[in-house]
């Protein structure tokens, strides 16, 4: 993780700095800023930001990983990853209820980007309870 946030965090560095000079090259005759372009790039900014951040906080808590160590072989992270979905429907689901929230925006339609948002609630709930089994379930059944 320690790779990780140091990634994220020059990044957001450097689109701070570019922030400031595109705010300061963008400042015209009439005395204003651009703005669009500025509150983008704060945003992206913002976000690579909060991601180190994050990766920053995780990695403090959890032990080295093979990729973080310099004396870290390839063979170190060898072994299960973990499970991976063989194949899903859920995803196209989710797909197309987000694509008929989507619809109902540019039509300006609030009934369809209702319909829209609880079929992407419920898509969502799909995927991620799509191998959960109970807390009642034992093995033998």
């Amino acid at each position: 993780m320690k790779t990780e946030w140091r990634i994220f965090l020059v990044i957001g560095a450097f689109l701070f700095g570019v922030t400031v000079l595109y705010g300061v090259w963008t400042y015209g005759d009439g005395g204003r800023v651009e703005w669009v372009g500025t509150v983008a790039l704060l945003l992206s900014f913002l976000l690579c930001t909060m991601c180190g951040g994050f990766f920053w906080f995780v990695s403090r808590r959890i032990d080295l990983r093979p990729e973080d160590r310099p004396d870290g072989e390839i063979a170190d992270g060898a072994g299960e990853i973990g499970f991976f979905s063989p194949g899903s429907y859920w995803p196209f689901g989710l797909a197309l209820a987000a694509a008929v929230a989507g619809m109902g925006l540019v039509y300006w339609q609030f009934w369809l980007v209702g319909v829209g948002l609880v079929a992407v609630i419920f898509a969502a709930c799909g995927l991620l309870f799509e191998y959960y089994t109970g807390t009642r379930r034992t093995a033998e059944h």
